[in-house]
């Protein structure tokens, strides 16, 4: 793969000759001076998306890699663009969503005497980035680029290039060798000790059971984890905190989602004398509390395609290898059992009661009301902690990339995350479902779902007020310091930003939007937010 260097071909113009190699020709940004030379006049083949904040574009980003299962395109300014994208780099880092991010740097030739805009910008993301690459000279560029997509598709995260403003009118290197491989090959065959030796700690097992993650959500993942899970009998949980889905959520045999602290986990866990868990950490946690994660007795084990995954879990036996072909060599090895076990998650869920005209809408109404008119392929893009335990309950995942959330747990994600996802796969109908809270992180996404008229639909959960930190304070033993907001107004804010957006106060009013959007929402082409008044359900704890 060579950029095609030739008489007058500047640096710029090899890197989009690489880009477009890569297929990396949809540009996320925020730009500033430092990237105007780059931005400038782009050919008409490279799509450039603008949003109005550096956490909207690098969310976006997360969105369209991870819809995609593809890397994504960034483009950031120095210092105060990436430091603005910090967090969100940090949530595609653990929500393993490859990018490949430029990030301007001022001009070589006074870098010395530290001009206005100069970024000391290696470090500033700290570990989050897979790989940060300072190009030595200006022709170095193009092939850095190629190095940082192999390394986020080989990392699965942000691979950063820092290129300073004047190196894209340089000349092109000709007749120079690019410092990149071509391809890079990932072995695919799994090597059979590994799902040998967890079929053996199944075989043993007189009550094994599984745990799905975010990493085997993929159409083979799901496949290979419901035959596996069903040739044995095994309940499937799902891990807690999970990014994705990896196991349909409308199944016989799951489970239900693992509690984030070790005595619930332990409890869930109980009986079971070996666990399997696939494509997920062991076992993910919350607040701190003491004890083990298991029983004593319960052997653990972890199918992983993650090293880092596999190196910190505290189990007897990680196995890193591609997890389907890894799933089926398992499956074809154990043995089958002829009974299932009783599936406390399998019941039947049970929706709440309408409520009266004049009684509080909860959250549990929304998705209540969601889960009856959502397609089997909606994909759900969540960001509403203090009501995520009822949208797991109400509204499951029946396919992969059915639902998506924010694995590093900060704010900010759903909105322009979903916004990528609908432009990445513009035949799946999209809902983020998002506090009120949540969603002001990263409104000024709305403005680019309006300009680029992405269909995405964004159901805000209304209560003006972060009650997630409510409950903790209150189960602390004490009394929020930070008042309410309850004067913003979410609908208000996206109309002024260029997104269609209604207000809704009643369960009527409620099923009469939903009714009126959603048999459409795979065709619509213009964003829509509807902003719901809720309670905060009395009954939630987190």
């Amino acid at each position: 793969m060579t950029a095609g260097a030739g008489a007058g071909r500047t640096v710029r113009d090899a890197t989009l000759g690489v880009l477009r190699e890569l297929g990396l020709t949809t540009l996320f940004t925020n730009p500033g001076s430092t990237e105007i030379p780059f931005l400038t006049d782009l050919p008409g083949d490279i799509r450039l998306v603008l949003a109005l904040h550096e956490g909207s574009v690098v969310g976006m980003a997360t969105g369209w890699a991870i819809a995609r299962d593809r890397p994504a395109l960034v483009q950031l300014h120095t210092t105060a663009g990436l430091g603005n994208a910090v967090g969100a780099l940090a949530t595609a880092r653990v929500n393993r969503a490859p990018l490949v991010v430029l990030v301007g740097q001022q001009d070589r030739r006074h870098l010395a005497t530290e001009p206005f805009l100069a970024g000391r910008l290696r470090g500033l993301a700290g570990d989050y980035p897979v790989a940060v690459d300072e190009p030595a000279t200006a022709r170095d560029v193009p092939g850095a680029v190629a190095r940082a997509h192999h390394a986020a598709v080989h990392g699965r995260g942000p691979a950063l290039v820092i290129v300073p403003v004047d190196d894209w009118a340089r000349p092109a290197a000709e007749g120079a060798e690019r410092a990149a491989a071509s391809r890079v090959a990932y072995g695919t065959a799994a090597d059979p000790a590994g799902p040998a030796e967890i079929a053996a700690i199944i075989d043993a097992a007189a009550s094994p059971a599984l745990v799905a993650g975010a990493g085997n959500d993929t159409d083979d993942g799901w496949a290979a984890l419901v035959a596996l899970a069903e040739r044995i009998g095994a309940p499937v949980h799902q891990e807690s905190f999970g990014a994705r889905a990896g196991f349909p959520q409308d199944h016989p045999l799951f489970a239900g989602i693992l509690p984030a602290d070790r005595p619930g986990l332990r409890a869930a866990l109980a009986g079971h004398d070996a666990v399997i868990a696939v494509g997920a950490p062991v076992f993910r946690q919350y607040m701190f509390s003491a004890g083990p994660l298991a029983e004593p007795g319960t052997r653990l084990a972890l199918l992983t395609d993650d090293p880092a995954e596999a190196h910190r879990s505290p189990v007897e036996l990680a196995v890193l290898a591609p997890i389907p072909a890894a799933l089926r060599s398992v499956a074809e090895r154990v043995s089958a059992r002829a009974t299932r076990p009783s599936v406390q998650g399998a019941a039947p869920t049970e929706e709440p009661a309408p409520p009266d005209e004049a009684g509080p809408l909860l959250p549990a109404h929304v998705f209540a009301a969601l889960a009856q008119r959502t397609s089997q392929d909606t994909v759900i893009v969540e960001e509403t902690p203090s009501s995520r335990p009822d949208l797991h309950r109400l509204l499951p995942a029946r396919r992969p990339l059915g639902f998506l959330s924010a694995a590093m747990g900060g704010l900010g994600f759903a909105l322009p995350a979903a916004i990528g996802v609908r432009m990445a796969r513009p035949g799946r109908p999209v809902i983020a479902v998002v506090g009120d809270g949540a969603s002001l992180y990263q409104i000024q996404a709305l403005w680019s779902a309006a300009h680029y008229r992405v269909g995405v639909l964004v159901a805000v959960l209304s209560n003006g007020r972060y009650a997630v930190m409510d409950r903790l304070a209150e189960s602390a033993g004490g009394k929020p310091s930070w008042p309410p907001f309850e004067e913003v107004s979410v609908s208000a804010v996206a109309r002024g930003l260029g997104c269609p957006a209604q207000r809704v106060a009643t369960h009527a009013e409620l099923t009469a939007a939903l009714d009126a959007i959603l048999p459409a929402l795979h065709d619509r082409s213009d964003p829509m937010l509807l902003d719901i008044a809720v309670a905060t359900d009395p009954a939630f704890h987190p």
